[in-house]
């Protein structure tokens, strides 16, 4: 087992201790994981106790969790890495084994909310799954659909398959090569000219 389990009052003291880091560099705390809403009642009192002392808060999340849990947390979260891996529901199911309605509904709601400025929509390219000129116009369509969010990070996917070997865990995704910097230029090239703030992350 790695890590230990903590409550709200020991992972604040944790946090303050970088307070100063915090004000010089503009910076803050993101709860990452995993996916932090899985822990729906944890993050919310965490977020709110950093909302207390003055602490900018991102939340890194995949949004899969009931929109009554995302709508808890919502209201506390100063910037939101938001993924969306794939448009079409059917190949979303296949290659994650979930749908992707519930995660645009809770897109819809900060939207809704008047928070698409404080949302970094995180797109992974994946060489073979969604690297396409179809999906990344169906990308497009659905921000322009969505109105309200302006920035896009494309994360190039990368083999991961020697670290499931490591932990002897089976790795199921048949993808162990990166998608060039041509297309990742590419694809940067159509969501800019859409409008879009965009970085390619590595």
């Amino acid at each position: 087992m790695a890590g230990r389990e903590v409550d709200v009052d020991e992972l604040m003291g944790e946090i303050e201790r970088d307070v100063l880091l915090y004000d010089n560099s503009g910076g803050g705390v993101t709860f990452s994981g995993g996916e932090p809403l899985f822990q729906p009642v944890f993050l919310r009192e965490s977020l709110m106790e950093c909302r207390r002392r003055g602490i900018h808060t991102t939340l890194e999340t995949s949004g899969h969790a009931s929109p009554r849990v995302f709508e808890s947390v919502v209201d506390y979260v100063d910037l939101f890495l938001f993924d969306l891996k794939l448009l079409d529901d059917e190949e979303h199911r296949k290659y994650t084994g979930v749908s992707n309605k519930i995660i645009k509904k809770n897109l819809l709601t900060l939207v809704k909310k008047d928070r698409g400025r404080d949302v970094i929509l995180r797109h992974p390219v994946i060489t073979g799954v969604n690297d396409t000129e179809e999906n990344i116009e169906e990308l497009l369509g659905f921000i322009r659909d969505l109105g309200g969010i302006s920035a896009v990070d494309l994360l190039p996917y990368h083999d991961v398959s020697e670290k499931y070997r490591r932990f002897g865990q089976e790795y199921k995704m048949n993808v162990h090569e990166a998608p060039s910097e041509e297309k990742l230029s590419h694809f940067k090239e159509k969501l800019e000219e859409a409008g879009l703030k965009v970085k390619v992350r590595g």
